[in-house]
C-alpha cells in the first residue's frame, strides 16, 4: 500500500485520543435515541428572532442548550461526576448545582476545541448568546496548542499528586521527546502570548472539564440525514448528549378527535449516553418528560429570554465596548 502522508498527533488530538480511550476502557455505556417532533417548536424558535439581527440573534444551538439545561434541572443526577474503585467495588457520585457544559466548538482555523460554558443553569437565552459570542471572540487570540498544553499539564500534575507516577512519566516522555513532541511557542512568542489579557483569550478555566458534555453535530452539517447512535462519555462525567440536525420524517399524528394519520414533520434526533455504573434508565425519565413538555408546548421558550431591564443592560454594554 502506498502511504500518502504521515501525521503525528498534535496536542489536541493527543487529548482527544487519551480521553476517549479512557472512556471506552472504563465506562459501561448505555445510549438512548430520543426523536421528538419539533415542528411546532421550530415555528416558535423562529419567532424568537423577530426584530433581531446579526450577533443579537439567538441561534438554534443556544436554544437547544437551554432545552438540555431545563431537562437536567428536572433530573439533576445526570449532572454528576463519578468516582469508582473497581477493586474495592466502591463508588461515589458528586452531583453539582452548577451546570457547566463541555461543548466542542470550531476554532477560526477549522480545528476543534471543547470549551466549558459555565453556570448555564442560571442564564437566560440572551445571557447564553452573549456568553457564547464572547467565547468565539476570544478564540481569535487564542493559541490552541498553548491553551490545551496548559490543561494537559495541569491534568498530568493532578495525576502525579494522586500517586499515578508511571502515568505521569509516560505522559511527559510522550509530550517532550521525539517526533511526537508537542510544539509550543518559543520563549519570546510565549511571553508575548502570556501578555494578552485573560479577557481577550481563552484560558484554562474556559477549556477545563465541565459537568456534562453536549455535542451538536447538527450545527456542523445541517443537511445530514442520519443520527448519532453512540458517543463517548468523558470521565468523570456520567452523561453526554449528541444533537443531530432537524430532519423531515413521516410521523404518526393524532388529531383533535383521536384520529391518527401520517404526516411529514420535523424531527430532532438526540442521542443520550449515560454511565451504567452511575445511572439506570429510570433516572432519565424526568429529563425526557421535561423535554416532551417543552416540545409539546413550545410557547414557553419565549419566557427564557431576558427581561427589558436585561435588554437595556446588554445594549449599554455593547455601546460601551
Amino acid at each position: 500500500m502506498k502511504i500518502t502522508k504521515i501525521s503525528h498527533f498534535g496536542i489536541q488530538r493527543k487529548i482527544v485520543a487519551n480521553m476517549t480511550t479512557e472512556s471506552w476502557e472504563t465506562i459501561p455505556h448505555v445510549t438512548y435515541n430520543y426523536e421528538p417532533d419539533v415542528t411546532d417548536y421550530m415555528t416558535e424558535y423562529k419567532k424568537l428572532n423577530f426584530n433581531r439581527c446579526g450577533t443579537d440573534k439567538i441561534t438554534l444551538n443556544t436554544v437547544l442548550l437551554k432545552v438540555i439545561v431545563e431537562g437536567i434541572k428536572a433530573a439533576p443526577i445526570m449532572n454528576s461526576h463519578i468516582e469508582y474503585n473497581r477493586k474495592l467495588v466502591r463508588g461515589t457520585l458528586k452531583t453539582f448545582e452548577d451546570i457547566n457544559i463541555s461543548m466542542p466548538m470550531l476554532m477560526p482555523d477549522g480545528k476543534m476545541m471543547t470549551v466549558n460554558l459555565h453556570n448555564f443553569e442560571r442564564k437566560n437565552l440572551d445571557e447564553m448568546t452573549d456568553y457564547i459570542a464572547d467565547i468565539r471572540r476570544r478564540m481569535g487570540k487564542t493559541d490552541l496548542n498553548e491553551a490545551m498544553y496548559e490543561v494537559s499539564l495541569d491534568n498530568t500534575l493532578t495525576a502525579f499528586k494522586k500517586g499515578k507516577i508511571k502515568q505521569t512519566v509516560y505522559r511527559l516522555i510522550g509530550s517532550k521527546t521525539g517526533a511526537h513532541k508537542v510544539k509550543t511557542l518559543s520563549r519570546k512568542a510565549k511571553k508575548e502570548y502570556e501578555s494578552i489579557s485573560a479577557t481577550e483569550k481563552l484560558t484554562k478555566k474556559d477549556i477545563e472539564q465541565g459537568t456534562v458534555t453536549v455535542s451538536n453535530i447538527g450545527s456542523l452539517y445541517r443537511g445530514q440525514r442520519g443520527n448519532l447512535s453512540l458517543l463517548e462519555i468523558i470521565p468523570p462525567q456520567v452523561c453526554a448528549f449528541g444533537l443531530g440536525a432537524v430532519q423531515e420524517k413521516s410521523v404518526v399524528v393524532t388529531d383533535g378527535h383521536g384520529g391518527k394519520f401520517i404526516e411529514v414533520r420535523q424531527v430532532l434526533p438526540i442521542c443520550i449516553a449515560f454511565d451504567h455504573r452511575a445511572l439506570d434508565f429510570g433516572e432519565l425519565i424526568p429529563f425526557l418528560k421535561r423535554l416532551d413538555n417543552i416540545f409539546d408546548y413550545p410557547q414557553q421558550i419565549h419566557s427564557w429570554k431576558g427581561t427589558e431591564k436585561d435588554k437595556k443592560h446588554r445594549e449599554f454594554t455593547v455601546t460601551a465596548i
